[in-house]
């Protein structure tokens, strides 16, 4: 017997949490089903909303009047600039005091580890003090343990792009000696429970050892940041006794895979679908589908090789893009593997992508076309299905990473389709 619903979503990433969240708020009974761990995970936990347009004009200033230019089948342009505004408004409950942002419509710059400056219209809290728009002299401070955040170049590289304040690197040994285990988790778990850690014969808690080795650079600088790693339980307290210790603002600084504001963020959202309600599995594939009378009448998952079936009335496709295997490709073409929707694509593999690694490919806009309703179009732009809507970065016609538009996109897609989706039941 199948598992029924009214809405069943696939897929566990952003644009599939707030599809689910969509369908909810209509009154549907909601299940989401996962296969792999969420991408959220390894990004950077800021929500970019759109930082360049797909002519690389930028950064963008308002988001929101520069995706009323957006051409026909871009996603935004699909969903509608009403979608996007209420997708963000349901972040913003979703998350509260997590992330700043929802004060303004233009969008904020945050320093990258690299010490570039990322247009995003939300950013986590404990980014705010550092947003390269407000001044401040600024110091970063990485640790010699983590080689990917290189304090003194990110220094540079900010003070090249132009900010009006003053910016320094110092790079330091964490204190407790974390050479032979610098992960992540490693130095928040050791900040949160502010552990004793051995120092010049003694032992201190780690926040103390850690203020007194930054006090030696601090020079009057106004705000430090570091990466991010300050805590995952208690971060906010971890921040605010290191900025007491230390008489400056403290902040993170994003930072790439593994991403603790990317595990904090999928961790609170997840807590919030528990929250309201939407029933989760995780773990399984979609490995078939059975369709009647042009709709999906029911999709089979896989459970550790035990085949279970779900029926809903409605369905939303949310697995990703390439690096999700939402969509994926082979030397015949590209294809997307779950209902085989259409993926339109140069039949000549040579055309996907051009010499420079930096060049416009095409390959970058690979994804599924959909209509108004978020239906997965085939190749005559008819439904393929009248129950399937797709959201987030299985969608075509737009090239997220350089337009920073990736979480903006499923956030809004996502939360449309689950609203159509919830409403058609």
């Amino acid at each position: 017997m199948a598992i029924e619903d009214d809405v069943l979503v696939i897929g566990g990433g952003l644009a599939g949490i707030a599809a689910a969240v969509g369908a909810h708020e209509q009154g549907a009974r909601v299940r989401l089903v996962s296969h792999k761990q969420s991408t959220m995970r390894q990004a950077s936990g800021l929500i970019d909303l759109l930082g360049y347009t797909p002519n690389g004009d930028g950064p963008v200033v308002d988001p929101f009047e520069a995706i009323e230019e957006l051409p026909e089948g871009h996603p935004y342009e699909r969903a509608g600039l009403d979608a996007v505004r209420a997708a963000m408004d349901m972040f913003d409950d979703a998350t509260g005091e997590m992330y700043a942002g929802s004060h303004t419509d233009k969008n904020a710059l945050v320093p990258t580890h690299g010490g570039a400056i990322k247009p995003t219209a939300r950013y986590p809290d404990s980014a705010a003090p550092g947003i390269a728009s407000a001044h401040g002299d600024t110091l970063f401070v990485g640790f010699d343990s983590m080689i990917e955040f290189d304090a003194p170049v990110a220094a540079d590289h900010l003070a090249a792009t132009g900010v009006p304040y003053e910016t320094d690197g110092a790079t330091i040994e964490f204190p407790g000696n974390l050479r032979d285990d610098a992960k992540v988790t490693r130095f928040a778990h050791l900040l949160d429970r502010d552990d004793e850690v051995a120092v010049d014969g003694t032992t201190m808690p780690v926040r103390t050892a850690l203020a007194e080795r930054v006090k030696e650079h601090i020079d009057g600088h106004d705000r430090v940041g570091f990466p991010a790693v300050l805590g995952d339980d208690n971060a906010a307290e971890v921040r605010a006794e290191l900025a007491d210790k230390l008489g400056a603002s403290v902040f993170e600084v994003p930072m790439g895979p593994p991403s603790l504001p990317g595990l904090r963020l999928e961790d609170r959202l997840y807590e919030y679908l528990h929250e309201i309600g939407v029933r989760v599995s995780t773990g399984n594939p979609i490995v078939d589908v059975e369709q009647a009378n042009g709709e999906i009448d029911r999709v089979v998952g896989d459970h550790t090789g035990r085949e279970v079936p779900y029926k809903a009335q409605q369905y939303i496709l949310a697995t990703g893009g390439l690096v999700g295997k939402g969509i994926d490709s082979d030397r015949e073409g590209v294809y997307e593997p779950v209902f085989d929707c259409h993926v339109p694509h140069p039949a000549d593999r040579y055309d996907w992508f051009e010499d420079g690694a930096f060049d416009d490919h095409e390959f970058a806009r690979f994804g599924v076309p959909v209509d108004t309703e978020l239906r997965p179009l085939d190749a005559d732009n008819v439904p393929e299905f009248e129950n399937l809507r797709a959201a987030g970065s299985v969608l075509g016609g737009y090239d997220f990473p350089s337009e920073k538009s990736g979480s903006g996109v499923s956030l809004a897609t996502g939360y449309a389709a689950g609203e159509l989706a919830g409403d058609r039941v």
